[in-house]
């Protein structure tokens, strides 16, 4: 009667074993006091090397033994090796005995301190996966009975490790996923810093459809993107990347935000019917420092501004993405410099034991508590260059998340964070001009570059510059209509916009080697560093980019 509860006990004990460490921690507590036990360790076989055994788990040893046992490779001879070997239990009644028969263990049995032991071969599906060594304080000899009840125990303990390994190898595989689907770095801009969190909802679902990103767009813009696939699991996981990919195609053609979320609902609505989504795109303008926010069924983001004061962004809520019904609205909002855009997904807000606007308020509360303890010493200095990382984006995620996220047990969601810090250019960095809708338009606008690159000392630039705006003027006169325009921003790189009222497309073209025209745009593409084009209401924009020469980044 006594033998059936025990193994009745450690049954219920190890079906509910996820991980390797769950099944030793169950039985450290079901088998080791019952047979009056002080020590356990369970060591599996390698399978990429032949003969090796890692000690996955040990309790009731010192740490100087389990130091050792981790460091020295288990002999050739030894108690375990005997009993992979031979399938069969090996039970030692002394200290005595135990030298006698692995006298070069001899050390391994003083640091331990056990005076008695019970080897017991791991046995599933009938191949060995690996040992049990269950020992004893004090000299001891097991019964036949205690020697029965242990090898029938082994059983289990060997069909719960299988189960464990496999599912701790899907889990880091999940993991590994997830690792692979989000950016593994956030990129350095000069005009936002940013740090992000993912916090898995729990040991059986490691991965999830949330998601962040930090894209950056032309002529310093950045976009901010956070979203969240319903559900957990490598299915969700899957969908989320490629959502993320999505996005990333869709940022890359310069797609206003409302826009790009209208494409993201068709692809999501072509998923199927039962999947939907959320999501968030902001597009920041360092240049009039205007923040430009779509949502689809996301929670709405936290502005603080420079005096540290939090509070919620209004934004219209639309749909989730999959059953939304365009058009999106859109939210201007101005970011004055020294403010910070806090986004994140339901799950950092919302549990088990809370509710969606209950952790909102704690969001706003802690955010507040973090920020009044701030000094001005914490905000980077602004100037055109990349700012160095900011460690008070990194302790501000640290501070939401041990907040709001402080009982592992009331998490049933995923959560993903991303705290950011965006600056706009400086007034002298940035020079603009509107040219005249004639012939004369590119001439006037070489002489205005010269004029501006030679007062931002970049001499080097003038020539290269002059052809590309040269060109591209010369392309809006020619096939666009006013109003032209004409723009430079000096950040880490040189940057040169030229607009007008047209939504034609430039192309590259490959002219003839009789055609006298034709190659202006393969000269722009020569000369400079990346090219594009961007349509708003009021026209098109074609930008270029050049790098700075190494002196003028550095100083």
């Amino acid at each position: 009667m006594q033998r059936a509860e025990r193994i009745k006990n450690l049954t219920v004990a190890l079906s509910g074993a996820l991980t390797v460490q769950d099944v030793v921690s169950a039985v450290a507590t079901r088998v080791l006091p019952p047979f009056r036990a002080s020590g356990l360790t369970i060591g599996v076989l390698e399978e990429s090397r032949a003969n090796r055994v890692r000690v996955v788990g040990a309790v009731g040893y010192p740490d100087s033994f389990t130091a050792m046992v981790e460091a020295e490779p288990i002999p050739a001879e030894s108690p375990v090796t005997d009993v992979l070997k031979d399938g069969v239990p090996l039970f030692i009644d002394t200290a005595e005995e135990h030298n006698l028969r692995y006298p070069h263990m001899a050390h391994r049995v003083h640091v331990s301190g056990k005076k008695s032991w019970a080897f017991l071969p791991l046995i599933a599906s009938g191949r060995s996966i690996g040992a049990c060594s269950i020992s004893f304080s004090e000299a001891r000899r097991l019964d036949d009975a205690e020697r029965t009840l242990l090898m029938a125990l082994s059983g289990l303990i060997a069909q719960a490790l299988e189960r464990a390994r496999l599912h701790d190898a899907d889990r880091d595989r999940a993991t590994e996923l997830q690792r692979g689907l989000l950016p593994r770095d956030l990129p350095a801009l000069p005009a936002l810093t940013a740090a992000a969190r993912y916090l898995p909802a729990g040991e059986a679902m490691d991965v999830g459809g949330d998601w962040y990103d930090v894209l950056p767009l032309s002529s310093g813009r950045v976009a901010l993107v956070i979203g969240d696939v319903m559900g957990h699991g490598l299915t969700e996981a899957a969908t989320m990347g490629r959502l993320r990919t999505a996005v990333r195609t869709l940022a890359d053609l310069e797609l206003a935000p409302d826009d790009l979320l209208v494409h993201l609902n068709d692809l999501v609505a072509d998923l199927g019917e039962d999947l939907y989504a959320t999501c968030l795109y902001a597009v920041y303008d360092p240049t009039d420092a205007v923040c430009t926010i779509t949502t689809a069924g996301h929670p709405p983001p936290v502005l603080v501004d420079p005096s540290g004061t939090a509070h919620f962004v209004d934004l219209e809520p639309n749909s989730p993405l999959g059953v939304a019904e365009p058009p999106f609205e859109t939210t201007r909002l101005h970011v004055p410099d020294g403010s910070l855009l806090v986004l994140y997904t339901d799950g950092l807000a919302e549990t088990a034991t809370r509710p969606m606007g209950q952790g909102m308020d704690l969001l706003k509360a802690t955010l507040d508590e973090a920020l009044a303890q701030v000094s001005s010493g914490d905000c980077p200095a602004t100037d055109h260059d990349v700012p160095a990382p900011d460690p008070l984006l990194d302790r501000l995620c640290n501070r939401l998340t041990d907040a709001l996220l402080s009982s592992p047990s009331d998490t049933t969601d995923d959560a993903a964070l991303l705290v950011a810090r965006p600056r706009s250019f400086k007034a002298s960095d940035m020079a603009g001009w509107t040219l005249p809708e004639d012939p004369l338009a590119p001439g006037q606008a070489r002489a205005l570059i010269r004029e501006q690159l030679a007062a931002w000392h970049l001499d080097d630039l003038v020539m290269p510059t002059e052809l590309i705006v040269s060109e591209l003027v010369t392309n809006a006169v020619r096939y666009g209509r006013g109003p032209i325009r004409l723009r430079l921003l000096r950040s880490d790189l040189l940057v040169c916009e030229v607009s007008d009222g047209s939504l034609t497309t430039p192309h590259v073209r490959r002219a003839a080697e009789t055609d006298e025209g034709g190659r202006g745009l393969q000269l722009v593409t020569a000369l400079s560093h990346r090219w594009g084009a961007r349509y708003e209401t009021e026209g098109k924009y074609v930008w270029t980019e050049q790098e700075l020469p190494s002196a003028a980044v550095a100083g």
